[in-house]
């Protein structure tokens, strides 16, 4: 499953960013509660020393009772073996909240009267707590939303950013060699876009350039083949003619001369192709299909005699199109001629012009042509047939050029050539 490059770039970012947070999190927490903890420790030992120097000096011990009972979270207790100071956290009950609270308790010794007491103080943590949730709530809030803007402006930037390549795409999805037109790149303020432009543009041009020259050659070489043909051929007649040829010299002259008629074809179905390239505005008038095809028919079924081919002609109604009259007795000759040549003896071509369509179909005793190879320059579904592989090409090309389509279907003993228009 293809993706686009920005999402995999959004994906990565989000991976990266949901590992980064739960990484981040717990150090986070823990951290921010080893300075809270921190700070209530420094709190305790302040608290001590301003007992130590504001109230010690003239606290006697008769004056614990009244203390504990005025500061019950810092207490006077009789001593215990203490060897310094001492911080903990702790779970006790609280008076107020009427549960069980988590505390962080400082035990201190202390004299008084020269008497060893132990002096203790306890903070409550519960707030802490709150302050942790609270924190990382926000915590939370904070990296959703710098992620959500991260994605938020990676996606408009990188939107931005890409532009020219998208536009380069279109360009070349559009670009068509036998157009002539090469399509031009708009300058970007990207030097790796740039660089890309010109080297694709070059690429094209080049293209293009080998591209009309192989055309310009086909079209000449044919051209140049057209007299030497004709010659060759009127001096075969002539030689086949003369009286003092034997019998194996006339077959011989009548082999050359069947070679002879298919390359003169296949020099006529150059020039054809060369021509629909060529001609990009073709000239168009309204065509009666029943009658092209009524035409076709005749003629083919002299052709298909030897075979003892049927041509069979069904017309529900007669389809008027806007089209090139020549082109189009062109790609009906081929399909009718591929018909022909791929029957069987006492076969039948049904011909069925239906609404938009005309469905030629042909008896066979072939397999299924590959449709990757079907309209193919030169492709043949059978290497020993007779022609030369231009002829699908051909009815290919006449249907795009008026915007035709062309299906091909087989079922066993049977081929089939749609046109729809």
């Amino acid at each position: 499953m293809t993706r686009k490059l920005l999402h995999k770039t959004q994906k990565t970012y989000l991976i990266y960013s949901i590992i980064t947070f739960f990484i981040v999190s717990p150090i986070f927490y823990f951290v921010t509660e080893k300075l809270y903890l921190d700070d209530a420790d420094e709190t305790l030992q302040l608290n001590k020393q301003r007992f130590d120097n504001q109230i010690l000096p003239n606290f006697k011990i008769n004056d614990i009772a009244i203390w504990n009972s005025y500061n019950p979270d810092n207490l006077i207790l009789k001593t215990i073996p203490l060897q310094k100071d001492s911080i903990f956290s702790t779970i006790a009950f609280s008076e107020m909240e009427q549960e069980d609270e988590p505390y962080r308790v400082f035990y201190s010794a202390i004299q008084i009267e020269n008497k060893p007491f132990l002096y203790s103080e306890k903070i409550s943590l519960l707030e802490s707590e709150d302050l942790l949730i609270s924190i990382a709530i926000l915590f939370v809030i904070l990296i959703a939303l710098l992620l959500i803007g991260i994605m938020m402006i990676t996606s408009l930037m990188s939107k931005r950013i890409w532009q020219p390549f998208y536009r380069l795409i279109n360009e070349i999805e559009n670009f068509e060699i036998d157009k002539d037109v090469v399509p031009h790149f708009n300058t970007s303020n990207i030097e790796e876009f740039n660089r890309l432009n010109d080297s694709v543009e070059k690429l094209i041009r080049k293209n293009v350039e080998i591209y009309n020259s192989q055309r310009e050659f086909i079209d000449n070489a044919a051209h140049e083949l057209q007299t030497p043909l004709a010659i060759f051929r009127s001096k075969l007649d002539l030689l086949i003619q003369r009286e003092d040829i034997t019998k194996g010299q006339t077959e011989i002259i009548r082999a050359i001369n069947r070679n002879i008629n298919r390359l003169i074809k296949l020099n006529k179905n150059l020039l054809i192709l060369s021509k629909i390239d060529r001609n990009k505005e073709l000239d168009l008038e309204e065509c009666s299909l029943k009658n092209i095809l009524e035409k076709q028919v005749v003629f083919f079924t002299e052709q298909a005699k030897s075979k003892q081919i049927n041509f069979t002609l069904k017309i529900d109604k007669d389809i008027s199109v806007k089209a090139n009259k020549n082109l189009t007795e062109i790609l009906f000759s081929n399909l009718f001629l591929n018909a022909i040549q791929n029957n069987i003896e006492n076969g039948n071509v049904q011909i069925e012009m239906i609404k938009n369509k005309v469905r030629i179909s042909n008896s066979s005793d072939k397999p299924e042509i590959s449709k990757d190879k079907l309209f193919n320059r030169f492709a043949k579904s059978n290497q020993n047939q007779q022609g030369n592989g231009l002829g699908l090409a051909i009815v290919k090309k006449i249907a795009d050029q008026h915007h035709w389509e062309v299906a091909y279907s087989f079922v066993p003993s049977k081929h089939t050539f749609t046109i729809e228009f």
